[in-house]
């Protein structure tokens, strides 16, 4: 059994992959779910204007609909990342993450997944900035099918994200940062969209 991790920087790419993985049969408990509360609620109300949802249901409606994934589904802070919804396996490791601040956090949990520590405090930033983990625990014989899909809706590359994070005087993650704001992540996707 391998964990195979991605970020996506819209929360669609990653609804998008979530839909492709369920298709190739890749059982929906083995997929994890880790989004700014912000950015998966704002995307929820935004894709169903008819919907009255209060805020913090839309993204049970959205993910729920689309991959069946309420089980494990919590809204937690994470520190450095503010409110954050884990949904699957992954809300225990970011339970403990949020437990065990001392063993390292949001970047410990990663780690412990296999993710090298570079790619994990990317991860966690791009996190922070409103983008969406996705992490899927594969068979030996699915890796291959499961990371082309993961690759297929054009996830974050942490080596060229941390070098643009670093160009901008970033260091890695830290977990005493506030999480950023709405208008911080707006300002973040549509810079990264130009």
């Amino acid at each position: 059994m391998q964990t195979i991790t991605k970020v996506y920087d819209t929360y669609s790419k990653a609804l998008s992959t979530i839909q492709d993985l369920e298709s190739a049969c890749i059982p929906t408990s083995a997929i994890s779910v880790l989004a700014n509360q912000d950015i998966s609620v704002r995307y929820s109300i935004e894709n169903e204007p008819d919907t009255a949802a209060a805020p913090g249901t839309g993204i049970g409606a959205v993910v729920g609909g689309a991959a069946g994934l309420l089980t494990g589904l919590g809204i937690m802070a994470i520190p450095g990342l503010g409110p954050v919804v884990a949904v699957g396996w992954l809300a225990t490791t970011a339970l403990g993450a949020v437990a065990g601040g001392a063993t390292g956090g949001i970047v410990g949990s990663l780690i412990t997944l296999g993710v090298p520590e570079d790619h994990a405090h990317v991860y966690s930033e791009a996190v922070r900035r409103g983008g969406t983990l996705l992490a899927v625990q594969s068979e030996d014989r699915n890796i291959e099918k499961v990371d082309a899909i993961l690759g297929s809706s054009e996830p974050i590359d942490p080596v060229q994200q941390g070098v643009i994070y670093r160009n901008e005087g970033w260091q890695k993650f830290d977990h005493h940062a506030g999480p950023y704001e709405t208008i911080s992540v707006a300002v973040e996707r549509e810079r990264r969209f130009i």
